[in-house]
C-alpha cells in the first residue's frame, strides 16, 4: 500500500475559513471554520477536548482490548464512553469492527462541539470529514493512482449539513482494508457511520468490475445518503450526491 502525505490539505482548504491543526497522537485534524471565530483559546479548547477523548478511550480500550482488535461488529461494556458507543453503533451497521469508524467519530466529535461556536465547520480527519455549511461548497475526490483522481468534486448544499464524507482506499494511506479500491467515499448525516461504511465498502473491491457491487451494499444500510466507488478508470456512485469537475486555484 502506498502512503501518500497529506498535502491534499493544501490543495482543497476552503477559501472563505481558517485552518488550524490538531495532533494528539494518532488523531490528525485539519480544522476549517470562520475567521472571525479562530482565537488561540478556541484551538487550545479543542486540542484539550481531542485529549480528553482520547484519554477516555484509550482507557477503554485497556478494559476491552477486543475492542481495538475486533474486525467485526463488537459490543461494548457498561459505561463505555459515549466515542466507543458512537464507533460500535456505526460497525454493528456496517458490519465491521468498530475502530473502522474511529476516524470518522472524532470528525463528528469535533465538528459539532465547534458547529456551536462557528455556523461554517470542516473537521478533516484522514480523509474522513465533518461538513457543516452555510454556503454550497465543493469536496474534491483523491483516489491515488486512478486517472479520476483530483479531477471530480462532490456539490454539497447546505441544507444537506451536518454532513459526514469519508473514504476508505485499498491503495492510498495507513489504514487496514481487504479490497483494492482507489476511493470508497460514503456521506451519512454520522460521520461515524459514513468511516464504518466506506471501509466495508472498499473492502468488497478487488477489481474495477467490483465497483457497482460495492456502492449497491452501501445503500442498502440505513443512514447512509450517497456512496461512490472508485476503481481505475472505473467509477460507481448512487443516491443524494452530485459530482461536477474539479476546478483547482
Amino acid at each position: 500500500m502506498e502512503y501518500v502525505e497529506r498535502t491534499y490539505r493544501e490543495d482543497f482548504r476552503q477559501e472563505d475559513l481558517a485552518y488550524f491543526q490538531v495532533v494528539v497522537r494518532q488523531t490528525d485534524l485539519s480544522i476549517g471554520i470562520r475567521r472571525e471565530r479562530l482565537t488561540p483559546e478556541l484551538a487550545h479548547w479543542t486540542e484539550e477536548m481531542v485529549r480528553l477523548q482520547r484519554a477516555l478511550l484509550e482507557s477503554y480500550i485497556e478494559a476491552d482490548p477486543e475492542f481495538l482488535k475486533a474486525l467485526v461488529p463488537h459490543e461494548v461494556k457498561p459505561g463505555a464512553p459515549g466515542l466507543a458507543v458512537a464507533m460500535a453503533r456505526a460497525a454493528r451497521a456496517a458490519g465491521v469492527g468498530p475502530m473502522a469508524a474511529v476516524a470518522g467519530a472524532f470528525a463528528e466529535f469535533v465538528g459539532r462541539a465547534l458547529a456551536r461556536r462557528s455556523k461554517d465547520v470542516i473537521v478533516e480527519n484522514g480523509g474522513d470529514i465533518f461538513l457543516r455549511s452555510t454556503r454550497q461548497r465543493r469536496i474534491g475526490i483523491f483516489a491515488g493512482p486512478s486517472p479520476l483522481s483530483n479531477r471530480i468534486a462532490l456539490e454539497i448544499r447546505p441544507e444537506n449539513t451536518p454532513l459526514g464524507i469519508c473514504t476508505s482506499s485499498g491503495t492510498v494511506g495507513p489504514s487496514i482494508s481487504y479490497g483494492r479500491a482507489d476511493a470508497a467515499v460514503i456521506l451519512a448525516p454520522s460521520a461515524a457511520l459514513a468511516d464504518a461504511v466506506a471501509t466495508a465498502a472498499g473492502n468488497l473491491v478487488q477489481s474495477e468490475a467490483d465497483v457497482q457491487a460495492a456502492v449497491e451494499f452501501a445503500a442498502g444500510i440505513g443512514g447512509v445518503i450517497g456512496a461512490l466507488v472508485i476503481k481505475g478508470e472505473r467509477l460507481a456512485a448512487w443516491g443524494n450526491l452530485k459530482l461536477v469537475p474539479l476546478v483547482r486555484p
